[in-house]
């Protein structure tokens, strides 16, 4: 029995003919290498333009990073299986997936799943989601058979979300996503009129005490040398909070994280957006992400805890926001997970879950034993834990947090 056949499976695709599981009239096709990618850019870059939603780690940009660095590090593990659909010639729909092996099971999930946000799909108007999905789904798995698919990250708003089958396990642990709707507004001051007066008396007090013993200024990287800078000094800041307080995450487990940041700065086809809030000559808090169809989305953020008293990571929000109204963005998605800092400057979230799909016996009996349940748990537990405990538990289980080494820029 292949995987396709399995009574798990059928889910994907319906009950009914496979002829009638995807979009009449639609051709799904699959790209496995750099060639196919390369042939495929002009026609994705297009439907970039016209497809709904907040799908920058569904862009081309985001495709040729992943493949350019796997590339570079020489991953011969990295199994990209990209699923389109074509209505004649023109690109309609882009489903980019790549598929990890671990000890337990094959499983399908985004390209560039351990460094991305985001789980979605392109779609170009008028073609149903769901179906469109389905179809890209069982040519994916025809093409590279695998135990289950993993959709990590997946905004309730999405049309990856209005795509999936009921039958989708929702697992881990619900979130919301703030963002900051721009369009709405006649400039930066309109929009920050509607912030609560006594949030901005505080943020005013604490601005003019950090002023008294030195200026702050605010720095939009003007060059990749200087993003490369606030990239690396923010992920260093970031690993050193995240080893304070013994968490870790996908992406800061994986050793080449941090070279695979300061690759991007640069990046014609993934613009990078650094910016930087200075006391004096000291960094006081940074940030950098990307922008993408009018909206910046806030990736990697640090900020000096020696002054958190004054809200540092608040402050510089602010100005960050500022920063996108003036280069005329629509939008500031500042992604999961919700802070209060970042409450504070949102108009909007969005609920945010991750989603599996079972195709074989042994992808349930993983998915439902794993990640519906034990690792909720396992979770919850650690989380539960002093900060002291958790930093010696990770140790212990040999978690890692890299930060970049000594070979590559901090200042």
């Amino acid at each position: 029995m292949t995987a396709l056949d399995s009574p798990l499976a059928l889910g994907l695709v319906g009950s009914g003919p496979r002829a009638a599981s995807g979009v009449a009239g639609l051709r799904a096709g699959i790209v496995r290498d750099r060639a196919g990618l390369d042939a495929l850019l002009a026609a994705w870059t297009e439907l970039e333009t016209s497809a709904e939603g907040a799908v920058l780690f569904q862009g081309s940009g985001w495709a040729r990073a992943i493949f350019d660095f796997e590339a570079e590090r020489g991953n011969a593990g990295f199994d990209p299986v990209i699923a389109t659909l074509h209505d004649g010639p023109r690109l309609v729909a882009v489903l980019p997936l790549e598929r990890v092996r671990t000890l337990a099971r094959r499983v399908l999930m985004p390209l560039g799943h351990a460094f991305g946000q985001y789980s979605d799909m392109l779609v170009a108007p008028g073609v149903a989601p769901r179906p469109a999905l389905a179809q890209m789904l069982e040519a994916a798995l025809a093409a590279a058979p695998a135990d289950g698919v993993s959709f990590l990250k997946v905004r309730a708003d999405s049309l990856l979300a209005r795509g999936l089958p009921e039958r989708s396990i929702v697992t881990g642990v619900a979130q919301q996503a703030p963002y900051v709707a721009l369009e709405g507004f006649a400039g930066f001051s309109d929009y920050y009129a509607t912030i609560k007066a006594k949030t901005r008396k505080n943020m005013r007090n604490a601005r003019n005490r950090l002023e008294r013993s030195a200026p702050l200024t605010h720095d939009v990287a003007a060059s990749p040398e200087a993003a490369r800078a606030v990239v690396a000094r923010t992920l260093e800041g970031r690993a050193r909070r995240l080893q304070q307080q013994g968490l870790t995450s996908r992406a800061f487990r994986d050793g080449d994280f941090a070279r695979f940041c300061l690759s991007l700065p640069g990046r014609a086809d993934l613009p990078v957006l650094a910016l930087s809030l200075r006391h004096g000559d000291r960094p006081l808090a940074e940030q950098w992400g990307f922008v993408h169809k009018g909206r910046y989305y806030a990736f990697v953020a640090s900020r000096d805890f020696a002054d958190s008293d004054e809200s540092p990571g608040k402050l510089h929000l602010g100005q960050v926001i500022e920063a996108a109204a003036g280069m005329g963005l629509r939008g500031v998605d500042l992604m999961v997970p919700t802070m209060p800092y970042k409450r504070t400057w949102a108009t909007a979230s969005i609920g945010v879950a991750d989603h599996a799909l079972a195709v074989t016996a042994r992808g349930w009996l993983v998915l439902m034993a794993w990640d519906r349940y034990l690792r909720p748990l396992v979770r919850a537990a650690v989380l539960g834990l002093p900060a002291g405990w958790r930093s010696r538990l990770m140790a212990l289980a040999g978690a890692r947090v890299e930060a970049p080494g000594e070979g590559e820029p901090t200042a």
